[in-house]
């Protein structure tokens, strides 16, 4: 017999107190913390439990019974649904207090390391449409509110068009606008759909994996130029070719057109040929007069005027006069590499992915810079003593790992190179955190700006500043004459 599941309690007129980790609010009640999604401190709610544990329980807002003075009404419809821009209900000045408080306490808590003065988040000028890049998917079987379901309506269409329901593969919300990419982006996502189900076009299904339109990224530079590259989920080509040749003729200010044809399980194209249908293979973001060629595997900080915010910071903690030996490790296609060469002697780059090394390479060429090295790898593998005594030992070390942050043997590698100065780049506090305190018997922090990349989200990119604490005057060692 199955055992009866435990009905969980029904809280009421609790204060939410404070923002806590993944964009949560949080609530204290008889000692034990309660973290709730959409919060704002000061609200007075009713919260349903639905999951509980020994020293802390996780629900959500069942009623508002007195609502914060600081609330805002959210911009979106599908706030709270679609799971993206958790903190829309926030005003923008109190999320860049709450992203440096973030930033705070990871350094407070899992550093455990002396601080300087932390400034307050550098905010982004543009906090809605700011993103350069989109991807939507879609699907046969549109993901249903519990408002629609339980409404008694029938739903006989159920294609959608938009985003995945956070932790479900096989559920779409179908997105009437989203404000994180210019408006054209809703445009195109909306006539894409709409030729597909006019045309007998069959949207895929993501339970039984198939059917033909797929997916559709989205990506509009700076420079103005636009990429659209459509997915499908089977080999058409008359159909595919009538699609693309429509879509063309709707938006001719789409730059480069390209498509890619997936049978496999997974939405990834990474390991897939890209095919051109019209206009250029790729397009060009530009940033103090130089310009980088963006494909459509590249990565690029989302964010095109705020990535430029965020390199300015990391030159500025670089400190460079000219005369630098400048490392910079996780270099992606090489834009930071690119964008501190002007002030470095030399700067080398080393990055996981060779197809991100041949775009830094080509974006050194285009800009005429001859000053840069790039080198594809594993980090730990490349990044080794062998490597450094070759090319020397860097006045500056750049580093900007992924969100799991750097490996113990990259730790271990930069603590034997001991270069003078570490600027440390981070889009995870809490990992950066950690590799601070690894790094804490020879380094000490000097400086650190927490920087909002994501406007409406709970995601802080972080930059710090460490010195070694002896702080040697000694010159870079030069690279072997055969290299």
């Amino acid at each position: 017999m199955s055992r009866k599941r435990k009905e969980l309690p029904l809280l009421s007129n609790v204060e939410i107190i404070d923002v806590a980790a993944e964009g949560n609010a949080i609530a204290r009640v008889d000692g034990m913390a309660v973290f709730v999604p959409f919060g704002a401190p000061g609200d007075i709610v009713d919260i349903k439990i639905e999951k509980e544990k020994k020293s802390y329980a996780q629900g959500r807002i069942a009623a508002m019974v007195k609502p914060s003075d600081i609330r805002q009404e959210p911009r979106c419809e599908h706030f709270t649904v679609c799971g993206g821009c958790r903190w829309q209900h926030l005003p923008y000045q109190y999320q860049l207090r709450c992203k440096r408080q973030q930033v705070v306490d990871a350094l407070e808590r899992i550093a455990k390391i002396e601080l300087p003065p932390i400034p307050d988040a550098l905010g982004s000028n543009n906090i809605w449409e700011y993103r350069n890049k989109m991807e939507y998917t879609f699907s046969n079987r549109c993901w249903l509110t519990f408002e629609q379901l339980n409404s008694g309506e029938e739903f006989p269409d159920r294609n959608a068009a938009g985003f995945h329901i956070p932790g479900a593969f096989d559920k779409v919300l179908d997105i009437g606008r989203c404000h994180l990419q210019d408006d054209i982006s809703n445009r195109m996502r909306h006539f894409v759909k709409d030729y597909a189900v006019s045309h007998a076009l069959p949207l895929y299904d993501l339970r039984a994996q198939e059917g033909f339109l797929r997916t559709m990224m989205v990506r509009i530079a700076s420079t103005g130029e636009i990429m659209v590259v459509i997915v499908v989920g089977e080999d058409r080509p008359d159909e595919l070719k009538a699609l693309l040749n429509a879509f063309k003729d709707e938006f001719p200010q789409v730059t480069s057109l390209m498509y890619v044809i997936n049978t496999k399980v997974n939405d990834t194209f990474a390991d897939l040929p890209v095919h051109l249908f019209a206009g250029k293979d790729h397009i060009e973001e530009e940033m103090e007069g130089l310009r980088f060629r963006v494909g459509p595997k590249s990565f690029y900080q989302t964010n095109s005027l705020q990535a430029y915010e965020l390199y300015k910071v990391v030159r500025d903690f670089a400190r460079l006069s000219g005369s630098e030996l400048v490392y910079d490790l996780y270099t992606g296609t090489g834009t930071i590499a690119n964008f501190v060469s002007r002030k470095a002697r030399k700067v080398i780059g080393v990055e996981y992915v060779p197809e991100a090394i041949e775009d830094a390479k080509v974006n050194s060429a285009i800009n005429g810079i001859d000053n840069t090295l790039f080198y594809a790898g594993d980090m730990k593998d490349v990044l080794n003593d062998d490597f450094i005594a070759a090319h020397g030992r860097p006045d500056v070390m750049i580093v900007d790992p992924p969100r799991a942050g750097m490996h113990q043997d990259v730790v271990d590698t930069i603590l034997r190179a001991e270069p003078p100065v570490i600027v440390y780049v981070s889009c995870n506090p809490a990992t950066q955190a950690r590799d601070l305190a690894l790094l804490d018997t020879k380094y000490g922090v000097e400086a650190v700006q927490p920087v909002d990349m994501f406007p409406h989200t709970q995601h802080v990119e972080n930059v710090v500043r460490l010195i070694r604490r002896d702080k040697p005057e000694q010159p870079a060692q030069e690279a072997s004459e055969e290299l």
